[in-house]
């Protein structure tokens, strides 16, 4: 029941009768603190890791992010840790640690490789039985590793069935084996040697598991030692909750049970009994509600709320429960400071001056959120986006002589939460790879900054209500549609969809309205030619030629 350090040669590479702990650090710093339980994990082992990750939370002030992780349900952030994807192999360290360390040759074993948005890699007994002709699979012989792709599998398994091969030769073979591909139907006579005439093989399970269609409900608990023992008392019993709500005196359970996540809220000045109790409050409240043994929870120090936890608030401002801003990386912040909008455009110092970094001439890139990965956006589709998606906008410029880079991490109103969790981790993603240089701004619909508007010069941005507009699964508009249009002080457009009601118009900007029958722009008393202009864009995006109805003249058929 001790720590043991793994080899980073194997980091990724899970024992199904083990635990590990996980630490994660940024250069801020900021910590991510992560414990891993196999199916096949003993009690005791199990404790273990809960004592050692309390005691290296104290260690590091309290001030690192917990996430417990179970075999099977990891966290995207979790799997973000490990580009070459997780491994899971039969036994412990006992039984199999040390074969693997020695770069043992005579290693024979069987990897089943499947998945489509989380494809993992799962030890198999070695016969043709574990087969299946939906999935990839490596035939592990040592000296000759061999990945083999069922006739129907996808190329996302085949893609990380390639790069676990690869890192199975260099990283425990230390080079010292070969990969070859092996197609179903095609198998080498070394394989069939080793596991006899290739019998018919069963097609595989669907990849894609049923989509969850209930909505959650949350609970939020205050967490207190006042009577001598740690007790619960509920503050709340559904959301979204009130920011306010959360003290910094206290420490708070949120109850997302019904989708086995549990998240405790510490204070920066609570109790530090209560603080450092955290986790086992958390298991004792696990116990007393009779969930799974296998619920997720994740403890929180205030000022280190992860997007998961925010979204169950109705609005979010960093810094107010703690009375400063903590940060992970270079966090954008964007003043608001009166000024001459006609003084801006093409002022890269005005710009500056008002949170504009320039006048948003330089290079944009953009890309969906898509499961747990993100999809380039065509760029003829570049300034639309739709509630139900999350989106990653990059954005280059020179700064003198240097280049500099912005990524704004659009999030819809109807996004789900794993969509949210996933546009997080892919923003910390993107910027490693550009070696963490970025400037991150998180942007939720309808809170668009005038920097990111000015992105997309003569054209205005466009928001759609709902749906979404991923590959294949493609939302169809309504019916009827209404358009807001508007210009902010910043002469930057923007087209927002809102609720087709008479209460949604206002006098000082410029409507579109779509029926089945007819295409209207309404224009209220105080609109600007240039939301006229706008207006026209979206109508002809809607398709058809416009009526112009001006206020108080509409036709009987004006939206009721």
């Amino acid at each position: 029941m001790d720590l043991a350090p793994v080899p980073s040669k194997l980091y990724g590479d899970f024992y199904t009768g083990d635990a590990y702990i996980i630490l994660y650090t940024t250069s801020a710093p900021s910590y991510n603190v992560h414990s891993w339980i196999g199916d096949e994990a003993t009690k005791d082992e199990s404790g273990a890791a809960a004592i050692f990750i309390t005691q290296l939370d104290s260690h590091l002030g309290g001030a690192p992010v917990q996430f417990n992780e179970f075999q099977n349900q990891e966290s995207l952030t979790f799997q973000g840790y490990f580009k070459s994807g997780i491994k899971y192999k039969q036994g412990g360290v006992a039984s199999g640690f040390k074969h693997v360390v020695t770069n043992d040759m005579n290693v024979k074993r069987l990897l089943h490789v499947k998945g489509r948005r989380t494809v993992r890699a799962t030890e198999v007994s070695l016969s043709w039985a574990s087969f299946n002709r939906g999935d990839c699979f490596i035939i592990d012989l040592g000296k000759d590793i061999y990945h083999w792709s069922g006739s129907e599998s996808n190329r996302y398994e085949r893609l990380k069935t390639t790069q676990m091969a690869n890192d199975i030769r260099d990283n425990e073979r230390n080079g010292r084996a070969e990969v070859h591909m092996t197609e179903e139907g095609s198998e080498p006579e070394a394989v069939i040697k080793e596991l006899g005439p290739k019998p018919e093989l069963p097609s595989g399970e669907s990849d894609v598991s049923d989509e969850k269609t209930k909505t959650n409900k949350a609970s939020l608990y205050l967490v207190s030692d006042a009577a001598g023992r740690m007790s619960t008392t509920l503050v709340a019993s559904s959301n979204p909750f009130k920011q306010d709500m959360l003290s910094p005196s206290e420490c708070y359970i949120l109850d997302n049970g019904e989708d086995n996540n549990i998240f405790v809220w510490k204070g920066s000045k609570a109790n530090p009994n209560e603080r450092k109790e955290a986790l086992s409050v958390a298991q004792q409240f696990i116990k007393e509600k009779k969930y799974s043994p296998r619920t997720k929870v994740q403890i929180i120090p205030a000022g280190s709320e992860t997007t998961l936890f925010k979204q169950f608030f109705s609005k979010w401002l960093e810094g107010q429960t703690t009375g400063q801003t903590y940060t992970v990386g270079r966090i954008a912040k964007v003043e608001k400071i009166p000024f001459d909008a006609s003084k801006l455009h093409g002022n890269n110092v005005m710009a500056a001056q008002h949170g504009m970094v320039d006048d948003g001439s330089g290079k944009v890139q953009i890309w969906r959120v898509e499961g747990g990965d993100k999809a380039p956006v065509n760029p003829s589709s570049y300034g639309h986006f739709y509630g139900g998606d999350c989106y990653l906008v990059q954005y280059s410029y020179n700064d003198g002589s240097r280049q500099k880079h912005i990524i704004y991490t659009w999030q819809g109103q109807k996004c789900s939460q794993d969509e949210l969790a996933a546009s997080a981790f892919l923003t910390v993603r993107l910027d490693d790879s550009m070696g963490g240089v970025a400037t991150q701004v998180r942007v939720t619909q309808g809170r668009e900054p005038p920097h990111l508007v000015s992105l997309f010069r003569d054209k205005p941005l466009v928001i759609h209500l709902g749906g979404t507009s991923r590959k294949g699964g493609e939302s169809k508009p309504a019916s009827t549609q209404l358009f807001h249009i508007r210009q902010s002080s910043t002469k930057a457009l923007r087209a927002v969809e809102v609720e087709a009601t008479a209460s949604s118009l206002n006098t000082n900007d410029v409507f579109v309205l779509k029926t089945p029958n007819s295409l209207f722009v309404w224009k209220g008393k105080g609109a600007s030619p240039d939301e006229m202009t706008a207006a026209k864009y979206v109508a002809s995006l809607l398709g058809g030629t416009p009526t112009e109805v001006e206020e108080s003249k509409e036709p009987g058929d004006r939206p009721k």
